[in-house]
C-alpha cells in the first residue's frame, strides 16, 4: 500500500504548483472582480501541453494518467476555480472523443485539441433535464447525409470557443428506453443555426463563461456522429463523465487546500489580546479540523482518481466527488470564520472560495443523486467497501 506520488508524478505537481504561484495566484481576485477573460492564462495552459492531458500520445497529447490529470485540476483551482473549469470541459470532451470517436474523427480533432488550436466543451444540459439526461428534447433528424438538429443547450462551459461541441441528441425520441435513442454529434461552431444566446450570470465559476445555445434546423454532416453509429450517446457521455467527477473531486481538493493556506497564515499573522488568534483554543479547533478534511479529500479524490485507471469506476467516483466537494464547501466556510469580518470582504481570497465552492456539490451530478449511483454499485457488488 502507497500513499506517495511517483517520481514523475512529485515533479510534474511542481511545475503546476509553480505555474499557479506566478500567473494565476497574483492575477485572480483583480481579474474575477473585473469579469476580465483570462487570455494570457489560457495560453500559458496550451503552452504547457495542458489541453491535450486526456488527448492520445499518437495525436500529440500528453495522455496523463488519472492521478495526474487529479493534480491538474486540484492545483489550478489551488489558484482559481474558474480556471479549472476552461481545462475540465474541453479535457471531458476530448476524452470522450478519444475513447469513442472514428478513427477519422479522431485525426480530425484531436491533434489541434491537444495545442489548444481548437477547444472544446461538452452539450448536455438543458433548460428542463440537468440530471435526467434521458429527459432531454434536443433532437436529430436524419435527412440524407445529414442530421437537422433542433433544441436548446445550457450552462455550456467553453461554449463561445468550442469548436467542435460534442452534443447529446435524440436520434430516435420514441426509443425506449430513452437512452437507447441518444446520440452524441461533434458540431462545429460555424454551422448556421448554431448560436450562442447569452451568458448566464452567476455566483461564483467566474473566468469561464456558462451560455445557453440555440439550435436552429442546424445541419449536421453524418459523419460528425460519435463513433459513426446511433444510439450509444448516453454510454458515450457517462464514461466520459466518470473522469469529470475525478476532475471535480481534485478541484474541490484545490479549493479546500487553498482555504486552509488562507485560514493558517490569517491565523498566524492576526492578533487579538496581545498575541495570534492562532494560539487560541477555538481557532485551533478550527484549523485542525481543516487540514484533517483537507487530507482526507486529498487521499479520497486520489484513490477514486487510481481506479479509473482499470476501467468503470462508478462508486470510487461518486464516493470522491461527494466527500471531496462537501469538505471544498465546510472548510471555505471554516476559513471565512477564521477570517471573521474579512473573511466577508471581497479583498480577501475566501469569500471567493465559498462561492466558488457551492458549485461542487452540483456540477457532473449533483451530490443526492450520486449517493444512489453509489447505493446501487454497492448494492450489485461492483464496489465493495472493507476489502
Amino acid at each position: 500500500m502507497k500513499f506517495e506520488l511517483d517520481e514523475d508524478q512529485r515533479e510534474f505537481k511542481a511545475l503546476l504548483r509553480q505555474f499557479v504561484d506566478n500567473e494565476i495566484v497574483p492575477v485572480a481576485r483583480d481579474w474575477e472582480q473585473a469579469g476580465r477573460y483570462p487570455t494570457e492564462i489560457v495560453a500559458g495552459m496550451a503552452d504547457m501541453g495542458l489541453f491535450g492531458i486526456t488527448v492520445p500520445e499518437e495525436y500529440g497529447g500528453l495522455d496523463l494518467d488519472p492521478v495526474s490529470f487529479a493534480l491538474v485540476f486540484e492545483e489550478i483551482a489551488r489558484g482559481w476555480m474558474g480556471i479549472a473549469g476552461i481545462l475540465g470541459s474541453h479535457s471531458l470532451a476530448c476524452r470522450l472523443i478519444a475513447m469513442h470517436a472514428t478513427a477519422e474523427q479522431k485525426q480530425k480533432y484531436l491533434p489541434d485539441l491537444a495545442t489548444g488550436t481548437r477547444r472544446s466543451g461538452i452539450g448536455l444540459t438543458e433548460p428542463d433535464a440537468g440530471t435526467d439526461l434521458q429527459g432531454i428534447r434536443t433532437t436529430a433528424r436524419r435527412d440524407g447525409d445529414h442530421y437537422v438538429v433542433n433544441g436548446a443547450k445550457m450552462w455550456i462551459t467553453n461554449a463561445r470557443y468550442a469548436d467542435p461541441l460534442p452534443v447529446l441528441v435524440k436520434t430516435d425520441p420514441t426509443a425506449s428506453p430513452a437512452h437507447k435513442g441518444m446520440s452524441v454529434l461533434l458540431i462545429e461552431a460555424d454551422t448556421p443555426g448554431f448560436t450562442v444566446t447569452k451568458d448566464i450570470p452567476k455566483l461564483g465559476y467566474k473566468g469561464t463563461e456558462s451560455c445557453e445555445i440555440l439550435l436552429e434546423d442546424v445541419r449536421v454532416p453524418v459523419s460528425q456522429l460519435v463513433g459513426g453509429v446511433e444510439g450509444r450517446g448516453m454510454q458515450q457521455v457517462l464514461s466520459a463523465l466518470e473522469w469529470g467527477r475525478v476532475n471535480i473531486a481534485a478541484r474541490s481538493v484545490g479549493i479546500a487546500q487553498r482555504a486552509h493556506d488562507e485560514a493558517l497564515a490569517y491565523a498566524q499573522q492576526r492578533k487579538a489580546f496581545g498575541k495570534p488568534i492562532a494560539d487560541f483554543q477555538a481557532i485551533q479547533l478550527k484549523l485542525g479540523e481543516l487540514g484533517t478534511q483537507v487530507q482526507a479529500a486529498r487521499l479520497m479524490a486520489y484513490w477514486a482518481a487510481d481506479a479509473v485507471r482499470t476501467g468503470r469506476a462508478d462508486g470510487a467516483t461518486g464516493m470522491a466527488k461527494i466527500f471531496c466537494s462537501e469538505v471544498a464547501l465546510q472548510a471555505a466556510i471554516d476559513a471565512m470564520k477564521v477570517h471573521g469580518g474579512y473573511g466577508y470582504s471581497t479583498e480577501f481570497e475566501v469569500e471567493r472560495l465559498y462561492r466558488d465552492a457551492i458549485l461542487m456539490s452540483i456540477g457532473e451530478g449533483t451530490n443526492d443523486i450520486l449517493r444512489t449511483v453509489v447505493a446501487k454499485s454497492l448494492v450489485s457488488g461492483e464496489t465493495v467497501i472493507g476489502r
